[in-house]
């Protein structure tokens, strides 16, 4: 139902987008994230864990927490988009339809439970930012990003593909239930399935922009129209690791021994060499998306543990993520210009004076980011961190604490541009509408309420991977 209903209401909207003048088109943007918000408690409706489809998709607790991570980027994003794309003039009707494509192609991969159905959602999910990175086409920023994003993006396509033919030839069906009863009986560890697991986890660490598969991140955020970075850095990152749970969990259990041994170098790699390369950054953007590697990676940790606190902890810190990073690119519209003012980091100095409140927000979210408590960033990084301790991943578990004691350091220092620094220049701020405003209340809401009081929102998580760990 939830997919059914996203696709009627992106035609609705590429059918009205023909009706409406170019200074119309913000009406799309308020109708779009209206309807995201109807469909919200419409995704609990069916969660009866029962594939339907010709057992190709479920839908069960697991795919209803991931549609409401999604649901939820979409209407931030597209609310944050409305006065962006009136300050950039760059007010397209196709910008909303895609964005609800984009959501579409999410939800198919987080309800997946066929080879099949796993493919066409990540091709729909990624064709549609593929686009939308290149909205600001007369940018040759957004150009470059985007074509990055695709050939790469194309090629890691390629490899996953290859990698889930040898999934199918193995277990004879393209159903992940089918695959576990073959991996269940295998004692002797087919190499082809060896294979299959080391092509899907590179095609996954590419959408996950896991290091060394992760080239493409920086210059596609900072080409792309920043609510998109946005959405790109939270929904694609959520849709990755839920499907990469449902095939290493549910298909591919038995094999854990073999899948937690790479797991465990793509985690350390992507902590240390995101962290410390984001040190470097001069671009908020691109500071944000090495951050957003950072992150994948600690991410990762959950997944590797796969036990009840691990994956628990991994949806928990997924969830909490939207809204910490989402408000921080909310604050970045706000401030940026087409011209690239507003990117830099020293562009924020004395933002502390001129908007005390923005200021705040912004400091708030990146000291969330940090892993600061009480915020909701400290409970998700001590529930990852912690199931690693359990698990006796020891040396992980530190190099996910240095990651977070490093990070802290690029993220200070914006706080200190925006507070201990003297203005530099006229730095003209996009007045704060009513959309933008409802953004930074809901993201703020986001970050502080789960940090202080994270146990129904745990308890959602836990209640979410019963149908994965049963």
């Amino acid at each position: 139902m939830p997919e059914i209903f996203i696709t009627g209401l992106a035609f609705a909207v590429l059918v009205l987008d023909f009706f409406l003048s170019k200074k119309s088109k913000f009406i799309l943007g308020y109708l779009t994230a209206a309807g995201l918000l109807v469909l919200l408690p419409g995704v609990l409706v069916s969660i009866d864990a029962q594939p339907a489809f010709g057992g190709t998709v479920i839908a069960d607790r697991f795919a209803a927490f991931f549609d409401i991570i999604f649901i939820v980027a979409g209407i931030l994003t597209t609310l944050i988009s409305i006065d962006y794309l009136k300050k950039e003039n760059i007010q397209r009707g196709e910008f909303y339809y895609i964005i609800l494509f984009a959501i579409l192609g999410m939800m198919v991969l987080a309800s997946s439970y066929d080879l099949l159905t796993v493919y066409v959602g990540l091709e729909l999910m990624a064709l549609s930012f593929y686009i939308l990175v290149a909205q600001r086409y007369q940018d040759i920023r957004s150009v470059e990003g985007a074509l990055k994003y695709f050939i790469l993006g194309a090629l890691s396509s390629g490899i996953m593909l290859y990698g889930l033919s040898f999934a199918f030839g193995f277990g004879g069906s393209t159903n992940l239930n089918e695959i576990a009863q073959h991996a269940l009986g295998d004692r002797a560890r087919n190499p082809f399935l060896l294979l299959a697991i080391l092509l899907i986890s590179g095609g996954f660490a590419f959408k996950l922009a896991l290091f060394p598969f992760h080239l493409w991140a920086p210059d596609a955020y900072e080409g792309a129209p920043t609510p998109v970075a946005a959405l790109l850095s939270v929904g694609s990152k959520a849709a990755a690791f839920a499907v990469f749970l449902r095939i290493f969990i549910v298909a591919l259990p038995e094999y854990q021994s073999e899948w937690s041994k790479l797991l465990w170098l793509l985690s350390a790699a992507t902590m240390l060499f995101g962290t410390v390369v984001a040190i470097a950054q001069s671009n908020i953007i691109r500071m944000m998306a090495y951050s957003s590697i950072a992150h994948a990676g600690i991410i990762l940790i959950g997944m590797l543990v796969s036990d009840q606190t691990g994956v628990s902890g991994m949806l928990y810190y997924l969830l909490v993520y939207t809204f910490m990073n989402i408000g921080v690119f909310a604050v970045v519209t706000l401030v940026v210009k087409s011209d690239g003012k507003g990117e830099n980091i020293r562009d924020y100095s004395g933002l502390g004076t001129r908007q005390p409140l923005l200021a705040f927000f912004m400091a708030l979210y990146l000291l969330a980011l940090a892993g600061v408590p009480p915020t909701a960033g400290f409970a998700a990084k001590f529930f990852i961190l912690a199931s690693a301790i359990e698990a006796e991943y020891y040396w992980l578990a530190t190099i996910g604490v240095l990651a977070t004691a490093v990070a802290l350091f690029f993220y200070a220092k914006v706080i200190f541009y925006m507070f201990m620094r003297e203005p530099e220049g006229s730095l003209e701020m996009t007045a704060t509408g009513l959309a933008g405003k409802t953004v930074l209340l809901i993201t703020a809401a986001g970050t502080v309420i789960p940090g202080i009081y994270p146990a129904p929102f745990m308890e959602m998580a836990v209640k979410a991977i019963q149908p994965l760990l049963k």
